[in-house]
């Protein structure tokens, strides 16, 4: 049933996504990116925020389906900060540094294979 319930709010986080791109992006200047570096920030917050003021407080399903539904989907750039800051307040600095490397580095050279494995089919 956990699954429904995370499922349910990814549809929501989803929508909302979606939502404020469809707001933010009408019109904007440069075709700077505000609406995805709004929601990242927003989810950075938000994430950790939640998770202390639910737990305990509500079921496990329901806490899931706003923490890895809602945000998960409106944002997976919160999980990497969340679990980056947790790295290094566990006092595993090196480990945080390899996993910002990895990701951002891993993340770039990923979307230029895709678009260039895209090109070549």
């Amino acid at each position: 049933m956990i699954y429904v319930w995370i499922g349910i709010g990814g549809v929501m986080g989803a929508l909302l996504r979606y939502s404020v791109s469809a707001v933010m992006d009408h019109g904007a200047a440069g075709g700077f990116p505000f609406a995805t570096l709004f929601v990242n920030c927003l989810g950075c917050f938000l994430l950790p925020f939640l998770t202390e003021k639910v737990k305990d407080r509500i079921p496990v399903p329901i806490q899931k389906a706003i923490t890895a539904g809602v945000i998960g989907s409106f944002t997976t750039f919160s999980a990497f900060s969340v679990e980056v800051i947790t790295l290094v307040e566990a006092g595993r600095a090196a480990s945080a540094l390899l996993y910002i490397g990895l990701s951002i580095g891993g993340g770039l050279l990923f979307v230029r294979l895709g678009r260039k494995g895209a090109k070549a089919v």
